[in-house]
């Protein structure tokens, strides 16, 4: 389908306007649909994009720009995305659910679970198939960055960190990816924790940790905002995954990096309770988060599988924070696939794909969609620092995925399993691995 060509066009493609970084919504002749989707030509050139010009609804057959020997796709209204940008996962722990699977499905049950695989298997062998396994699923999908928390506690770090470090330098050149430390706050009150800190500087990454409501969470708070700022290190917390209106973990986070004045990436991801909270109480935390200049993840597939389970009940709520209005507050907010496989969610495919869908589906982002293509994309890339990725800009490397939906209706009905990866402008082998290489 794509010309083995240093110069082709990508013809009649609908693009999501808000992935566009060009002035289209200002300029007349880049016409929007009903959904935000507009109907361009992209010039591609030594694996670049070169251009992107806009079609006008009567399309002719011959475009005036295109020289005679050029060759062209025609996308018929397919639409083509930047690739993906997946900034919340545990590929760590990811496709371990075959041998140790969720016994009731809950929350406390997932992290036993896990504790117990981790002690019987994570050496580096096991660590090092199943996080390339989660890499492979997700590179054929179609993502360009990922962002994991690795389990750092005692000699785990060593043995979890050197594996992601290894791949981290073998897929330098396929995915971006970043690591951040995953211990529970009161770690870093020892020295242990302390040791964890400089070991996360040494390879480049990021701190972080689960924090829990408790008498000392402030204390605990003002030691990990200490460790980062001597050290230079952007911060990546998991908060208030419960349903209990008095977790007000992402308002301490808020509380702490003003006391600090913290000039630091920060992110929270989760932040169910926020749902559950007072709108007093609601309206306080996002002052503060906005203040705090903090970045808010949700992942609404593995909270939806997750919260309010109770044997023989159905779930009176979806689990997921206020991504709607995180966002009208001018909150960055994304959507991530987090665990996959595994007792926290026993299902996914590191498809980005399908966690846009879902969240679409279990948060209402549509009517309108807007400016959501951008939660798996050009938000999350902005919330990693790669200014580069995520969008489709002219002088940009033609990292696209090319799908045959044509509207989002069509885009998120089927799988769109016949899409095409575009890296540096040529297509990628998008077959997924066997489930038989996690095989011991």
């Amino acid at each position: 389908m794509i010309p083995q060509t240093k110069r082709y066009w990508l013809q009649n493609s609908h693009v999501p306007l808000s992935l566009l970084s060009l002035n289209a919504g200002l300029d007349p002749k880049f016409r929007q649909t009903r959904e935000g989707l507009c109907l361009v030509d992209i010039e591609i050139v030594d694996g670049a994009i070169a251009q992107i010009l806009p079609v006008s609804r009567d399309v002719p057959t011959e475009r005036s720009y295109y020289e005679p020997d050029t060759a062209a796709v025609n996308l018929r209204g397919g639409q083509v995305w930047p690739c993906f940008v997946d900034m919340h996962t545990h590929l760590d722990k990811g496709h371990i659910w075959e041998r140790s699977p969720n016994p009731d499905g809950t929350f406390t049950s997932a992290l036993e679970t896990v504790k117990r695989d981790s002690q019987q298997y994570w050496q580096a062998a096991d660590v090092y198939r199943r996080l390339e396994f989660g890499l492979k699923c997700s590179y054929a999908h179609g993502t360009q960055a990922i962002r994991t928390h690795i389990d750092s506690f005692g000699e785990q770090a060593a043995i979890s960190l050197g594996v992601f470090k290894t791949l981290q330098q073998e897929w330098a050149d396929r995915v971006t990816l970043q690591a951040v430390s995953l211990v529970t706050l009161d770690y870093y009150q020892t020295a242990e924790g302390v040791a964890l800190a400089d070991r996360i500087a040494e390879v480049g990454g990021i701190l972080g940790g689960v924090a829990y409501m408790h008498p000392d969470l402030d204390a605990q708070l003002d030691t990990v905002f200490t460790l980062a700022k001597e050290r230079g290190l952007n911060l990546d917390f998991h908060t208030d995954e419960n349903d209990d209106p008095n977790s007000i973990c992402l308002r301490k986070v808020a509380e702490a990096a003003l006391r600090h004045e913290f000039t630091g990436q920060i992110i929270c991801g989760h932040c169910c309770s926020l749902a559950v909270q007072s709108e007093q109480n609601i309206n306080e935390t996002l002052d503060l988060v906005k203040q705090a200049r903090i970045g808010v993840v949700s992942l609404p597939m593995c909270n939806l599988y997750l919260q309010d389970r109770v044997a023989g009940r159905t779930p009176r709520w979806r689990g997921v924070t206020l991504i709607q209005e995180l966002q009208q507050y001018s909150i960055p907010v994304v959507v991530a696939s987090d665990n996959c496989r595994d007792p926290f969610y026993g299902f996914g495919d590191h498809d980005m794909l399908e966690v846009f869908t879902q969240a679409v589906r279990i948060a209402h982002l549509d009517m309108p969609y807007g400016n959501w293509p951008s939660a798996v994309t050009k938000t999350a890339a902005d919330l990693m620092g790669l200014l580069q990725v995520g969008r489709i800009a002219a002088g940009l490397p033609a990292n696209l995925i090319l799908f045959k939906g044509r509207n989002f209706s069509e885009l998120l009905s089927r799988s769109q399993s016949d899409r095409l990866v575009l890296r540096n402008g040529q297509p990628i082998d998008t077959t997924l691995p066997d489930y038989a290489e996690l095989d011991d």
